[in-house]
């Protein structure tokens, strides 16, 4: 038998989460430990730490909100702005060949968090869908998540 070693997880089964939410930020002190890679003026980039493949970021604006029409025009500016600077990181720097991107708004579409509004974005190569996802229910991550922020953090202070 073999192990698929996934040691962020712990963190997430340990955690308190009643009324926290994950797009919620503190102060830019936090951002290492968090994973949010930019800052900017109505919306921000943060690493996915349950990520569908490597480099799997997030996009979300600061305002708690849950549907697009709820954010003003400048804030939805910036998140496709955001969106598009953060799929050129991705494929500058592992090489995508292709990109997911989608924003889940309710439960019903899938949304994990479903009262604050977040853009995904998950690069892609051909072939990555193996077996392990359709047949075991598993994602095959191949780089720690701190070692992805740690490459992906200086395209961000470009």
């Amino acid at each position: 038998m073999k192990n698929l070693w996934a040691p962020w997880r712990a963190d997430y089964i340990l955690s308190p989460k009643a009324g926290e939410c994950v797009f919620c930020l503190g102060g830019p002190a936090e951002d290492a430990e968090r994973q949010v890679l930019y800052r900017g003026c109505e919306c921000f980039v943060i690493m996915n730490k349950y990520p569908y493949s490597n480099g799997h970021l997030m996009v979300a604006p600061y305002a708690h909100v849950s549907e697009l029409v709820a954010l003003p025009e400048n804030t939805l500016t910036e998140l496709i702005l955001l969106v598009r600077r953060s799929a050129s990181v991705l494929k500058k720097h592992f090489l995508a060949q292709g990109m997911n991107i989608g924003i889940n708004i309710g439960e019903a579409a899938g949304a994990g968090v479903s009262d604050h509004l977040h853009c995904h974005l998950v690069p892609r190569w051909t072939g990555d869908s193996n077996f392990m996802t359709v047949f075991a229910d598993v994602r095959t991550i191949s780089q720690h998540l701190h070692e992805t922020y740690l490459a992906l953090n200086p395209y961000f202070k470009e």
